[in-house]
């Protein structure tokens, strides 16, 4: 049985603009176009980590702009964990992993809320251990 999509038709739409200065401000980052690279990266990181039915719902749940974005990359053969992610993100950045933790955490917080609980759920049982932190949620696990 398939899950059951979670209607985004109740949720107020967001432009791409406003979606950069929510990353703007969650992140602290000085001008917009740095708020915007930052949002690409991560977004394009992403839409190489997930693959299916999430795909697509965090994708219709996304500014147009950002679901292009999100959409346009192959995903990995190999999903990364958490923290790979972060590392792969700050090799391709050039930048530290501080940094690149700091980047996806802004992006991912707002990326969370557009998608919604349920969604959120989906995506952090599809991807690898190490994801929910970078959304701003905790991180659960069962006891041994």
């Amino acid at each position: 049985m398939l899950p059951l999509r979670e209607s985004t038709a109740a949720r107020p739409g967001m432009t791409f603009q406003q979606m950069v200065e929510r990353i703007r401000y969650e992140g602290a980052y000085p001008t917009r176009e740095r708020a915007e690279d930052v949002t690409r990266t991560v977004l394009a990181a992403l839409g190489r980590q997930l693959t299916g039915n999430e795909r697509v719902d965090l994708a219709a749940c996304l500014p147009t702009e950002a679901a292009h974005v999100f959409a346009s990359q192959i995903p990995d053969c190999q999903p990364l964990t958490g923290w790979g992610f972060v590392k792969d993100l700050a090799t391709r950045t050039a930048a530290t992993p501080a940094t690149a933790r700091w980047d996806t955490g802004a992006v991912l917080a707002v990326v969370g809320h557009l998608a919604g609980a349920v969604l959120l759920g989906r995506l952090l049982t599809q991807l690898p251990p190490g994801y929910a932190l970078l959304f701003g949620q905790a991180e659960l696990t069962q006891a041994a």
